[in-house]
């Protein structure tokens, strides 16, 4: 089995997706890597086009066709949009990266301001203008991997010590996640059946999403679902946690609007919002929301038809289960970066090209709510799905690429979609869409803006 099959085929078993011809995927060559990313790419964008063309199905009986462009699919898991006349603010805080320990590497995470000053903390480096990344790399140098790594992680910072492959699989969280589900499900009974009408052009109308997502898997997942016409209503905590980055990929298409759960008034707010809503997407620590008193079993409760899907980096078992991490640190921690250094010949840490997992993950969610959606409309019965970076990792492992596949061809102008996107920091381009319905087109009603611009309230018909 290929390694596009074999993904397609672990990825609608999890997600519960019928059984059907692959859609017809065009473009060959690859992104360059170890590992069969552009495969990956391919297969979970492919999964979540079938999982809306179920949907459809469940009310209209017949499925669209679905067709994907690899190409078009590997080049969306780096960046979707072209910015005309203005540039995209950095991506990185100063002092991310890798750098080398006393015995190995390590992984800094430091984009949101509390994760900086903790790691920065731990290292007697300055929390100001005057860090950098000779300073740090100099203070890392003076630690062991695995110390710093937990030192770090438990003055509430983010880190991932980079492992083989060989490593993980005998690390505790490694053999916990390799025990879990690529997506764990469990279905409740629900009111009744769904009456949304799912129309073929526009299924998703009507359909209210609350997304409480950071970056960039639970984004990638509510902006497909936003592509389709759901009301995606995004929920941050106060600016002041949190400095945003890459706004202009996660919040395409949706409202945005935020709350202090610390505050009586504004978590009873988030409660009646999940009260209303028909799907609820969220990236958070396991204990995050129990934290407020909304764990599973009081969401179903607030909603017994909710199609309730939760991600999060290291998995939901396991001694890492409440662990930070994201897309970078966890493929340090799972052996991908190793296992690129050693492909590629490297003195240093090789990861993947792109933020595969975040991305794959991202259209694996979006394909598990589009499956719960569905199952409202056939029996009215509510779903709880979960998933993890780290799973997507796990299942990335061992389908390695072909030797000697070619590298696409670069980006033109004929990979744009047409339209102008008048974003709130200037008129851009997007790629066009790596997926197509025969019955659906694609297209974002809300350009790109900064979060907090709206209220916290579904929209009225």
């Amino acid at each position: 089995m290929s390694p596009l099959s074999y993904f397609l085929s672990e990825i609608r078993k999890a997600a519960r997706l019928p059984e059907r011809p692959e859609p017809l995927f065009a473009e060959s060559g690859a992104l360059p890597s170890a590992y069969a990313v552009s495969d990956l790419a391919a297969a979970s964008v492919g999964a979540a086009g079938e999982a809306l063309a179920d949907l459809i199905a469940a009310r209209h009986g017949t499925p669209p066709e679905v067709a994907v462009d690899r190409r078009l699919a590997s080049f969306w898991f780096k960046s979707s949009l072209r910015p005309d006349g203005w540039e995209l603010p950095p991506v990185w805080d100063a002092v991310a990266g890798d750098y080398a320990t006393g015995d190995g590497w390590i992984r800094l995470h430091t984009n949101a301001p509390h994760h900086r000053k903790a790691a920065l903390s731990v290292l007697g480096v300055p929390n100001d203008e005057t860090a950098d990344r000779t300073k740090v790399a100099a203070a890392v140098r003076e630690w062991d991997g695995t110390p710093l790594e937990d030192a770090i992680v438990s003055a509430g910072g983010c880190a991932g010590e980079m492992r083989s492959a060989a490593d993980w699989a005998t690390h505790p969280q490694g053999r916990a996640v390799a025990a879990e589900p690529l997506l764990h499900h469990e279905a409740f009974a629900g009111p009744d059946a769904a009456t949304w009408e799912v129309v073929p052009a526009r299924p998703l109308t009507g359909i209210k999403v609350l997304d409480l997502t950071r970056v960039l898997a639970g984004p990638t997942a509510t902006r497909f679902l936003a592509g389709y016409g759901a009301d995606v209503l995004r929920v941050d905590p106060p600016q002041e946690l949190w400095d945003e980055a890459l706004e202009e990929e996660m919040l395409l298409g949706k409202r945005s609007a935020v709350l202090d759960l610390r505050t009586e008034n504004e978590l009873e707010r988030l409660k009646e919002l999940i009260a209303d809503a028909d799907v609820m997407v969220h990236g958070y620590r396991s204990d995050a929301l129990a934290a407020f008193g909304l764990d599973a079993p009081r969401r179903r409760a607030l909603n017994p038809g909710l199609v309730d899907v939760s991600l999060c980096a290291y998995g939901w078992t396991g001694p890492w289960a409440t662990r930070r991490g994201f897309d970078s640190i966890v493929q340090m921690s799972s052996g991908i970066a190793e296992t690129g250094m050693r492909h590629y010949g490297k003195d240093k840490p090789t990861p993947l090209p792109v933020q595969a997992l975040d991305y794959a993950t991202g259209f694996i969610v979006a394909a598990a709510v589009l499956s719960g959606l569905a199952e409202r409309v056939r029996s009215g019965a509510g779903a709880t799905f979960r998933t993890s970076l780290a799973r997507t990792a796990n299942l990335l492992e061992g389908q390695f690429q072909a030797d000697g596949t070619p590298e696409f061809a670069p980006e033109t102008e004929a990979d744009l979609a047409p339209q102008v996107e008048n974003t709130h920091w200037g008129p851009a381009r997007r790629l066009a869409s790596p997926v197509e319905l025969s019955t659906t087109p694609v297209f974002w009603s809300i350009p790109a803006g900064p979060v907090g611009t709206s209220e916290p309230v579904w929209r009225t018909a």
